[in-house]
């Protein structure tokens, strides 16, 4: 051009022009009018997938009470339908129950082998299968007002674990061990989420929680007697699914 001018790019300008209408959109969803969000007396059923994560420390399995040097049980995750059903008190303060479909779990053995001197993969590996509950209820804070379309939420109340259907593998039956039985747990829970408003009715939601869920295993032998072992599960328990106010 005449004079030594420079004319930005066609790329240049439409990229300029895509960062004004994102951060424009962006200001615009910040600054539209807000759907209720939640409020005194309103119901909110939470439904999705939940995925319960232990994080166990276990004893040594004992036999005859003494514990055997290098054995531990040990625990893996799993995922059911995670269903909850909250109230709100007040605008900031809400209750809700935790309930899900049971969760089954795998039991395993390490060391045992070892200890005993017996060649590996005799005992060691998969001990039997569990099913559980954990019905949790927990007050919650709600810290923003009604005007914010995302809620976090911070909660801490008590659980309780049953535990059910406890099933020997048919190895271990073969290994002369029979009547597992896992005692059921109370304890402590913590809880934080968030919900994110769709529409008036509908949200998305996201929550996690940590359990205090601390159960001993028993099991009885042909030759050992009875065997049993102290776990602290402590899951963590993952949830994401969608909810629906009343």
């Amino acid at each position: 051009m005449a004079g030594g001018q420079h004319r930005p790019s066609n790329d240049w300008s439409q990229s300029m022009l895509k960062q004004l209408i994102t951060a424009s959109l962006a200001a615009l969803a910040l600054t539209a009018p807000a759907v209720h969000a939640h409020e005194a007396g309103e119901i909110i059923v939470r439904a999705g997938a939940a995925n319960v994560s232990p994080v166990e420390d276990s004893s040594r399995l004992k036999v005859g009470g003494a514990g055997v040097p290098g054995t531990q049980a040990t625990l893996n995750d799993n995922t059911q339908l995670g269903l909850t059903a909250g109230y709100m008190i007040t605008d900031h303060i809400g209750i809700e129950l935790l309930a899900a479909t049971p969760f089954t779990h795998r039991i395993g053995v390490k060391g045992v082998d070892a200890a005993l001197g017996v060649p590996a993969g005799t005992i060691d590996g998969k001990f039997g299968d569990t099913k559980h509950l954990p019905p949790t209820i927990s007050l919650q804070y709600y810290p923003l007002d009604g005007k914010s379309r995302i809620q976090p939420y911070v909660g801490a109340g008590l659980n309780y674990t049953w535990f059910f259907d406890e099933k020997l593998s048919s190895r271990q039956k073969a290994n002369g061990f029979s009547d597992l039985k896992l005692d059921n747990s109370f304890g402590l829970a913590l809880q934080l989420g968030m919900d994110v408003q769709i529409t008036d009715k509908l949200l998305f939601n996201v929550a996690v929680w940590r359990m205090d869920i601390d159960t001993t295993a028993t099991v009885r032998h042909s030759a050992l007697g009875k065997v049993k072992v102290d776990v602290d599960v402590d899951p963590w328990v993952y949830m994401v699914g969608v909810g629906y106010k009343f």
